[in-house]
């Protein structure tokens, strides 16, 4: 009995010798019979139909845009100003530096220093806590981590390669630990240093 799904002989694949003679023949007589060049016509059209759709091109991959640099923080002028002003309330610091010390002797440059002095400390100990960034004494050997805070800690010298570092500590460093600013008036007008004076 034979198999009804195997392949009738004529509609058998025929093999690469077999091909050969039916290129051919097919070629020429593409040439002098119009209905058979319309049939292979059809032909390659269906086999055009069947072909598998052209491949989706691939993705798209978006490059992530560069990391935005942080913008810098403004530094409000309202609270430098209000400072200078204390220190000129109370350390006449403007009126020192503003003034020509060419006209005066050492002695008397020492002696006007001494009140800028005095009322600058004033000025700090009343509005600031301060304390060193370091508590080790001047001079003595430090040991710098890798990662160590560099906004804190300067290095000076001969600076060859990475972190650890170990070097001696020629300056303690200075912090902020506390600000006590007076709060200003809306209307205030932070510009006026110190107000002119006129005697009546």
């Amino acid at each position: 009995m034979t198999d009804s799904k195997s392949p009738s002989p004529d509609k058998a694949k025929p093999s690469f010798l077999r091909r050969i003679p039916l290129a051919f023949g097919a070629f020429f007589r593409t040439f002098s019979d119009l209905d058979f060049a319309a049939r292979i016509n059809t032909l390659s059209d269906e086999k055009d139909e069947t072909a598998a759709p052209p491949a989706s091109p691939a993705p798209v991959v978006e490059t992530p845009p560069p990391p935005a640099v942080s913008p810098l923080k403004e530094a409000t002028p309202d609270a430098a100003l209000l400072l200078l002003s204390i220190l000129q309330r109370d350390a006449r610091l403007i009126d020192f530096a503003q003034e020509n010390l060419a006209n005066y002797s050492d002695a008397e440059i020492g002696a006007a220093a001494r009140v800028v002095h005095q009322g600058c400390r004033k000025v700090l100990d009343e509005h600031f806590t301060i304390a060193p960034v370091r508590q080790e004494n001047e001079g003595s050997m430090v040991s710098l981590p890798e990662g160590f805070d560099a906004s804190a800690i300067r290095l000076t010298g001969n600076v060859v390669g990475s972190a650890p570092f170990r070097g001696s500590l020629t300056h303690r460093g200075w912090r902020v630990t506390d600000i006590r600013l007076p709060k200003l008036a809306k209307d205030h007008d932070t510009s006026v240093l110190a107000p002119a004076e006129v005697e009546l």
